[in-house]
């Protein structure tokens, strides 16, 4: 069974032409994704409850793919989710791992 690396190397520093950066050592806010993909479905979710009530304006108009959108990304964003979740126990218990 191979087993997939899950690391967070970066580089030190980036040359442009002839300019050096150097990238300063802090740890990101949020390595895993859950919290961006939480808002981001709940924010899909709360477009598609704000146009629930317009269902008829939006039939008359031809846009009631509107809310078949922000249904859809909802969706997406529950299995997203997952994935992120499972993505996060997968790095705790190779650190928890490696500490060993």
């Amino acid at each position: 069974m191979s087993r997939v690396e899950l690391r967070d190397d970066q580089p030190t520093q980036h040359e442009f032409g002839n300019r050096t950066f150097f990238v300063a050592d802090v740890e990101p806010l949020d390595v895993d994704g859950v919290r961006t993909v939480e808002v981001g479905t709940a924010l899909w979710l709360i477009g598609f409850l704000a146009l629930l009530p317009f269902y008829g304006r939006l039939e008359d108009s031809g846009n009631e793919w509107w809310l078949w959108t922000c249904l859809s990304g909802f969706g997406l964003g529950l299995f997203g989710l997952e994935y992120c979740r499972r993505r996060r126990k997968a790095r705790k218990e190779l650190a928890e791992e490696l500490e060993r």
